[in-house]
């Protein structure tokens, strides 16, 4: 193998790829970036088995360098890779097999010699595209992830909770997160008609925000065991979580006895000023809430306390209290990215819904928690 290519484009590729490497994997060619050249394209790709990524470089003589002496294929460590390609002061670089599989890579006057692997002992990954297709724009799909992948599970007690939940009958797009204390869920138009219910790893939809594009298109294929993101000429592989997600329709409240509407930026502030004082470690936060005034506050017996006055924008109900995490209702309003935010309670002790009150596609629902002074 040996080729040429330009610095800027190898070493974007060699980044996004890598991202699904994992340094400590049992197996060692997993812990390297398969490098090949075939039929006149560079194939990169990384993989942990559990998400696989690979990116197809084609010629284009108009943006950058790339020219081919000889194809082959060889698996390079990418941390070696990745800081050898970034710290080489040229603006083309040459990849080069040499015997077995020593493997030169240069530029301008630098030179290493690094041992690869042999690329035939490089696991088997199948890059076929499912059947099962739909096209999203990207910034639909971002917000997908920023508005829900964030409520996963981080707790492998229960795997199904660590990922996304999307599930399509018909035109609608149904993805919901849960860890059983929160709960966020988006709602988008597909084109055509579309039925599939999998769930996908929060790392991996992770992986993928960091990919995309904001003014391109991404096509999801999805079969029964994987889910494949194409995003121009690179491919974000996963495996499905196994086993079915919970419903979780019925969690969410449909009858609310007290509505507050406010604005996002000063309940986000309240909240962030409130949460310095902790308990054990966590930030409760408690709520009043009444026709005459809105009230933050925060107490520990360690700490001390805080209370703070909100400007309602509006508030309908009895007069109400309510505790719950500071950390998720922050998140929760962060990740709506509304200028003012509307919240329904059902009751004090019942879980409670947070809108953008100018978006009805996305709902998020929190518990509360149970205090005693």
């Amino acid at each position: 193998m040996n080729f040429k290519i330009s610095k800027r484009i190898l070493f974007n590729a060699l980044s996004v790829v890598a991202r699904a490497i994992s340094a400590n994997s049992p197996l060692p060619w997993l812990t390297g970036v398969k490098i090949e050249i075939k039929d006149g394209e560079l194939i990169l790709t990384g993989s942990d088995s559990d998400i696989s990524i690979q990116k197809i470089i084609q010629k284009n003589e108009d943006d950058y360098v790339f020219e081919i002496q000889k194809e082959g294929s060889i698996v390079i460590e990418a941390k070696y890779i990745l800081d050898i390609v970034r710290k080489i002061d040229a603006d083309e670089i040459t990849v080069q097999v040499l015997d077995g599989n020593l493997t030169k890579i240069s530029g301008h006057s630098a030179e290493f010699n690094i041992n690869g692997m042999k690329s035939s002992e490089y696991p088997s990954i199948d890059f076929t595209m499912p059947t099962k297709q739909f096209e999203i724009h990207a910034d639909q799909l971002l917000k997908i992830i920023t508005q829900t992948s964030f409520a996963t599970s981080d707790k492998e007690t229960r795997p199904v909770l660590t990922g996304v939940n999307f599930k399509a009958d018909g035109p609608n797009l149904e993805c919901v997160a849960t860890d059983s204390f929160r709960l966020a869920k988006k709602i988008i138009k597909l084109d055509g008609d579309n039925h599939f219910n999998v769930t996908i790893p929060a790392k991996t939809l992770g992986e993928v925000a960091k990919t995309i594009d904001r003014d391109t298109n991404v096509l999801i294929a999805i079969s029964d065991k994987k889910a494949q993101f194409w995003i121009d000429n690179t491919v974000i592989q996963t495996r499905l979580i196994d086993g079915l997600y919970p419903e979780t329709s019925r969690l969410i409240p449909t009858e609310f006895m007290y509505e507050l509407t406010l604005d996002a930026r000063d309940i986000l502030n309240a909240i962030d000023r409130a949460s310095f004082i902790k308990s054990e470690g966590v930030s409760i936060i408690k709520l009043s809430a009444s026709g005459k005034e809105i009230l933050i506050s925060s107490k520990s017996q360690e700490v001390g306390s805080s209370l703070e006055k909100l400007n309602a924008i509006h508030y309908k109900g009895n007069p109400l209290e309510i505790s719950f995490s500071g950390r998720y209702v922050f998140d929760a309003v962060r990740v709506l990215n509304g200028t003012v935010v509307k919240i329904e309670f059902s009751g004090e002790m019942k879980p409670f819904i947070i809108r953008n009150a100018e978006d009805d596609s996305v709902l998020q629902l929190i518990l509360p928690v149970r205090t005693y002074s």
